[in-house]
């Protein structure tokens, strides 16, 4: 089915789905930044990010199963550790994680057209990765500002793997989970690697599914336990890869 619907939605992607989507990252990126200084980021980021990913997920079309719902209590702060298949993970995170979620990002991204204005006027947090002291600095910043309810977003493999294989882990988010004595939420995305796979533009639609974990929690931890909580978080987001796979 896949191999014969393939070109006909490449003429949909293309002449419809594709001016959607920088349409709407415009306009959701705007009201962002409005609400952000009429009301708050919080409300912001959570109401027009939640709908930017949802509408472009919807118009993909791509459906999302999501399992664990229950460990992602609105009422603490995380540090999210996710894996990374593919650039749809995003829509599938912000979109149905249901926490406010703050992406540590590189220092470049605040100069893209839109997407840089909203993300800063929601309160993502923008770091130098060559400079350590500066990102441990504004996380810790954005903790203090934002307060209770945050999922700080982290992809610990850096960049995009390929299929189900996770690439090795950097410390970052670890790091800063324990610096910041935060618990740990380990998700699992499956799935988007079919929708869209890395470094391709071959996009279809399909099924997509969000795993939540049970958080660690890393009250009484220190830097000597890094590679511990790493391993961990690695071996909860591995057990979700494979049962997709099988």
């Amino acid at each position: 089915m896949k191999k014969i619907l393939f070109w006909p939605y490449q003429l949909y992607m293309w002449l419809i789905l594709v001016p959607l989507v920088v349409f709407l990252t415009f306009l959701f990126s705007t009201l962002t930044v409005i609400f952000a200084a009429l009301v708050n980021p919080a409300f912001a980021s959570r109401t027009f990010a939640v709908a930017w990913a949802k509408s472009l997920s919807y118009l993909t079309p791509i459906r999302v199963e999501v399992e664990g719902s229950e460990y992602a209590d609105r009422d603490r702060s995380f540090v999210v550790a996710s894996n990374h298949q593919s650039m749809y993970d995003i829509l599938v995170i912000y979109g149905f994680l249901r926490l406010d979620l703050k992406w540590v990002m590189k220092q470049e991204l605040r100069r893209v057209p839109f997407i840089g204005y909203g993300c800063e006027a929601a309160g993502h947090i923008f770091v130098e990765r060559r400079n350590p002291m500066q990102a441990r600095k504004a996380i810790a910043d954005a903790l203090e500002e934002l307060g209770d309810g945050i999922g700080i977003l982290f992809f610990p493999e850096g960049t995009r793997s390929r299929g189900d294989r996770m690439l090795p882990f950097k410390k970052g988010a670890f790091r800063t989970a324990i610096d910041q004595q935060l618990p740990l939420l380990p998700v699992t995305v499956t799935g988007t690697n079919e929708i869209l796979p890395t470094r391709t533009l071959a996009l279809f639609p399909g099924k997509a599914k969000l795993t939540i974990h049970e958080p660690i929690e890393t009250a009484g931890m220190t830097i000597d336990d890094v590679d511990t909580l790493m391993q961990e978080t690695r071996r909860r987001i591995a057990s979700a890869l494979s049962a997709g796979s099988n």
